[in-house]
């Protein structure tokens, strides 16, 4: 029995998070600095015993976010709104005090496809930077710390966003957690959950799927990379074995750092600092998925489609002009080479998947986005059990048996009289 509990006591340590990092004091803000409605821009600030996370999250143009990690657990936001809301927005954007910053990075959604059938060519697709954005102030939660960037597009000759929407719905965490509906996320703290919600617009094939095509920016010394990861435990997402992540490595990059960022300017030139360069390999942030989505705001199994993730498409940013909140830190032009990557999120990849949207006109796809080396999953207290009954019985019957066979030789031997 000594060690059956000993296997018990090696499996439940599986189940404890890994990690020691504490709570953070986290706080939402909507239009830090200014009263006016007209764009939506979201601070989320975490700060820690000796940095703080920056998240601003935005629907100028495309929606997007940009990511600022400092080393100053006071530092702060700061945007210069005339700059910022006007045609040349470069340097609107800084993070308080100059030469705290870390890491800097940007991911834009930047269109959504809607492809006829797979393998068989798209639609013309929904450039996200047109669309027209509600006023996220009206459904601002800061209690909750949740916001959202609801649109549509500002022209639609098929009417196909007639009776429909895009939303990205956006919570930040303070601490350690799980989401409590499927795909059940772990969630770290200082980590913000974000929900793409499509609904009530209609397919315009009897076939068709949608998938959502994302770019991801980094400054010089970083570079994107896609992990998927198989795990075992599927109790809080049934039947998914799978969970990719799209993370930004530190890569050797002479004598740029990965963390630069546009932190002061002068008569509209600007200057950059350098962080601390971290060893190549060091993952500095990250998006992070259940390879599916669901067609239900209360998912069960039966509402999952499979999401699947195409390749991984790297070089200098392509498109132009540069999303307005990157525009703002990073700056443009030839002084500002960012590295771009981008891929495309497919919905609906197995057979009949399209049925689940086709009907309820509704899908909800979850990401977590973070800062340093993603959470993993751990065996949930269900696994945990099964694997010690699985394991642990046949021990027991080897412990067992052969106490039984050590007993009757035992006995046997003890039925002879002595010779002497």
């Amino acid at each position: 029995m000594a060690g059956l509990a000993l296997l018990v006591a090696l499996l439940a340590a599986l189940v404890a998070p890994a990690g020691t990092e504490g709570d953070r004091k986290v706080s939402l803000e909507f239009n830090p600095g200014w009263n006016g409605s007209s764009v939506n821009v979201l601070h989320v600030r975490a700060e820690g015993p000796g940095d703080t996370l920056h998240f601003v999250w935005g629907s100028l143009g495309a929606p997007s976010v940009l990511l600022v990690a400092s080393r100053s657990p006071q530092s702060r936001l700061d945007i210069d709104w005339p700059r910022l809301l006007s045609p040349s927005p470069e340097g609107a954007l800084r993070i308080l005090p100059p030469g705290s910053v870390s890491y800097a990075g940007a991911v834009v959604f930047t269109r959504l496809l809607e492809e006829k059938a797979p393998g068989e060519g798209f639609f013309p697709p929904y450039d996200l930077s047109g669309f027209s954005w509600e006023d996220s102030n009206a459904t601002l939660e800061p209690r909750a710390l949740r916001g959202q960037l609801r649109g549509a597009p500002e022209h639609d000759p098929g009417g196909a966003f007639s009776n429909g929407s895009i939303a990205f719905q956006v919570t930040a965490f303070p601490s350690r957690g799980r989401a409590d509906v499927p795909p059940g996320l772990p969630r770290v703290p200082g980590s913000c959950g974000l929900e793409l919600l499509l609904q009530g617009v209609a397919p315009r094939g009897n076939s068709s799927r949608f998938l959502l095509e994302l770019a991801a920016l980094e400054a010089p010394g970083a570079a994107r990379a896609l992990r998927p990861r198989r795990d075992l435990d599927d109790e809080f997402a049934p039947g998914v074995f799978q969970t990719l992540s799209l993370v930004a490595e530190s890569r050797p990059n002479g004598s740029e750092s990965q963390s630069i960022g546009s932190e002061s300017h002068s008569n509209g030139s600007e200057s950059r600092s350098k962080g601390s360069v971290s060893p190549p390999g060091t993952v500095l942030s990250f998006l992070q998925w259940r390879a599916v989505a669901y067609g239900s705001s209360s998912p069960r199994r039966q509402d999952g489609m499979r999401c699947g993730a195409g390749g991984l498409r790297e070089g200098l940013w392509a498109p132009q002009p540069l999303p307005t909140l990157a525009r703002a830190y990073f700056g443009a032009g030839p002084g500002t080479p960012l590295g771009f990557s981008a891929l495309n999120v497919s919905f609906g990849a197995g057979a009949g998947d399209g049925d689940v949207y086709r009907e309820r006109r509704f899908l909800r796809w979850s990401v977590l986005v973070g800062f340093g080396e993603p959470p993993r999953d751990s065996f949930s207290p269900l696994i945990i059990s099964i694997m010690a009954v699985a394991l642990g019985t046949p021990l027991v019957l080897l412990l067992g048996g052969s106490g039984l066979v050590l007993l009757a030789r035992r006995r046997r031997y003890s039925e002879y009289e002595p010779i002497n």
